[in-house]
């Protein structure tokens, strides 16, 4: 079984794939792991410059250098050494063809798929017993380097920390050749911005008409008026969190929930039980839709 199984290349900035290696394998790990390629890509830009994410049979290691992330899949049987000389020198290959001008021109996905050739030789080459030739003086080299700056062991627990934190910085990224976007807006989407819209026109007239009240005979309803104005604030917040994407989105969808629940409930007496339950579906139907609403995966694997 060969060590080195899939190598990518993505830009640092923003997570655009440059090149990969070209497979047809169907392991299941590998696969696996192919995908937390593409999802680490996005956030690499907040990881150290060097590090390894461990697997059950296959290891991902990952080296940085100027603007540019090479990662690889390799067998756990290969030494880190051995997984970090590659990298290092799939770097300098990849140098060799391709100018900085050009990496940051790129603006659509796997633009140097053509590297591909150069990523099946070295693999090839690294793939052999004995690891090609001239292999262990780089070796010692990379061995050197990597005492006096070990890579960063990662968990899943902070891949999945910096991936949520990198879709929220990723939505305005400026320059960028991959925009974050959400799936286009389904008919159950319109039908609960609409309902949501309804809510918050029924909130705000509600509102205003009980704050000139209150204002001309006494301030006894004053909360109830919050209440309304509250909720109508809210119902726009879930068009907002449907329609734009946004970082933490699960929890700030049950945060706008729950406290739109306890404002239908504070008006309880005001508005009567079908009013109540028609406001509380309504919540609870954009919540639904906003949650279930994917990220746009615009890029194209071209069978990588």
């Amino acid at each position: 079984m060969p060590m080195i199984l899939f190598a990518f290349v993505v830009r640092l900035r923003d997570g655009l794939p440059l090149s990969a290696s070209t497979d047809f394998a169907h392991n299941r790990e590998l696969q696996e792991r192919k995908q937390q390629l593409r999802k680490m890509s996005k956030a690499l830009s907040r990881f150290p410059e060097r590090g390894t994410v461990k697997g059950q049979d296959l290891n991902i290691y990952f080296v940085s250098s100027e603007g540019v992330s090479y990662m690889a899949v390799c067998h756990r049987g290969l030494s880190v050494v051995k997984a970090f000389c590659f990298l290092e020198d799939l770097c300098w290959a990849f140098k060799a063809c391709f100018d900085s001008k050009a990496i940051s021109l790129a603006a659509r996905p796997y633009p140097f798929l053509e590297f591909d050739g150069s990523i099946q030789k070295l693999k090839q080459q690294y793939n052999q017993i004995g690891g090609g030739p001239a292999l262990e003086i780089t070796l010692a080299e990379v061995q050197d380097d990597l005492k006096r700056r070990p890579p960063k062991a990662l968990t899943i627990e902070e891949l999945e920390l910096a991936q949520e934190l990198a879709n929220g910085h990723l939505e305005h990224g400026p320059g960028s050749g991959q925009t974050v976007r959400l799936e286009p807006v389904a008919p159950a989407g319109i039908l609960s911005l609409v309902l949501n819209i309804v809510c918050a026109s029924l909130n705000l007239v509600r509102g205003v008409h009980l704050m000139e009240n209150t204002f001309q005979d006494d301030y006894d309803a004053l909360w109830s008026v919050v209440a309304f104005l509250l909720a109508f604030v809210l119902c726009l917040f879930q068009c907002q969190l449907y329609l734009f994407h946004s970082s933490y989105k699960r929890l700030k969808a049950l945060s706008l929930l729950g406290v739109l629940v306890l404002c239908n409930a504070f008006l309880f007496g005001l508005r009567n039980c079908w009013q109540l339950l028609f406001h509380t579906v309504v919540a609870c139907l954009s919540t639904a839709l906003i949650l279930s609403r994917k990220l746009l995966d615009r890029s194209n694997d071209c069978g990588v």
